[in-house]
């Protein structure tokens, strides 16, 4: 495991020394930082026994650890593409849903 994830507390660790979908301890979960700045890291696991994938954001500050993580059906490749893209907002929700109705009517698209 990487050195900062030795450094976590036990309750940190339990975070991420198993997996959420098949609860597979940690031999089977690989860890990588995908990015790390200012004592926070950007951390992508997966399980090696069901292939579900987690992204977790690790902030470590004077109060403490904190994290947040999210089952994802992304590769770790796909997490660090993604993570700068441009923020979707319901603008483009609506257009999409504008554009897909369109292709709908005119039979390119079957919902």
């Amino acid at each position: 495991m990487p050195n900062f994830l030795n450094q976590l507390p036990l309750d940190g660790l339990k975070m991420i020394s198993f997996c959420p979908i098949c609860n597979e301890h940690h031999k089977l979960i690989e860890a990588k930082i995908l990015e790390e700045k200012n004592n926070n890291h950007l951390i992508y696991l997966k399980c090696k026994k069901c292939n579900s994938s987690i992204v977790s954001l690790v902030a470590a500050d004077g109060f403490g650890i904190n994290s947040v993580g999210l089952v994802v059906d992304l590769t770790a490749e796909d997490v660090l593409k993604f993570k700068n893209s441009p923020v979707i907002n319901s603008d483009d929700v609506i257009l999409t849903h504008q554009f897909l109705e369109e292709s709908k009517t005119k039979g390119n698209v079957k919902l």
